[in-house]
């Protein structure tokens, strides 16, 4: 599977030169001019990596970096064409991953992002896995598709296939209200083969593993009489 980049960047030809770069190198690119496309497309795009510019119009990449991190622990390459030490030493202390000066070798830029995918990886197999989720849970949640790996505070989840098709889905679409033959087609397709309450089965157990009170879900709400919804 393809690693999926999110590269914000407000100048064009910049942008357009360093996504065709990673398109080339393999990668799937998603590139957005302005930060509020970039909080937009975020949740939708799931990428497993993102590739930000410091100096933006409006959003600058610290506080962009810190609404990441509220929901995502995915690494952050910052970029910017300012040598001031401070601001590298400001965008690490906020949350981003690694600085990288303009300008840049794109060869740089591909082995600083596989260094960073690798670290991460490193990260969440070192991080234990808890077998009995504390009450004091602070729930903040992460999916991530390329590694098929569910996050709490975090920590990595112990999930089955079923249950992260349907945290996957469910945490695409935030505050979509899904039926359960929907979610059955998403995860199954023509071939599913269960019925209804098999869906209900696997949201119970989804949330014993989730939520800081299973009995009064914050997460995955139920919707009377229609199905389940993902509230951040």
């Amino acid at each position: 599977m393809s690693i999926k980049v999110l590269l914000i960047e407000d100048e064009k030809n910049l942008a357009d030169m360093i996504a065709f770069f990673l398109d080339e190198e393999g990668y799937i690119t998603e590139r957005v001019h302005h930060p509020r496309e970039a909080l937009h497309l975020f949740s939708q795009f799931q990428p497993d990596i993102v590739v930000t510019d410091l100096m933006l119009p409006e959003i600058d990449g610290n506080e962009l970096v810190d609404s990441f991190r509220q929901h995502s622990t995915v690494p952050v390459l910052m970029i910017s064409a300012s040598t001031m030490l401070n601001d590298r030493l400001r965008a690490l202390h906020n949350g981003a991953d690694d600085f990288l000066c303009k300008p840049f070798s794109l060869k740089e830029l591909d082995a600083r992002i596989k260094a960073l995918l690798r670290r991460s990886i490193i990260t969440y197999q070192d991080k234990p896995v808890k077998e009995n989720q504390p009450s004091e849970m602070t729930g903040h949640i992460s999916v991530n598709e390329y590694r098929r790996t569910l996050f709490v505070d975090s920590v990595e989840i112990d999930v089955t296939h079923i249950e992260f098709e349907i945290m996957k889905e469910l945490y695409r679409n935030p505050g979509k209200v899904f039926t359960r033959n929907e979610l059955m087609d998403r995860i199954k397709g023509s071939e599913r083969a269960y019925l209804d309450r098999t869906i209900d089965v696997h949201i119970s157990s989804l949330r014993k593993k989730i939520e800081p009170d299973p009995k009064n879900p914050r997460f995955i709400k139920t919707v009377w009489g229609t199905g389940y919804k993902y509230m951040v």
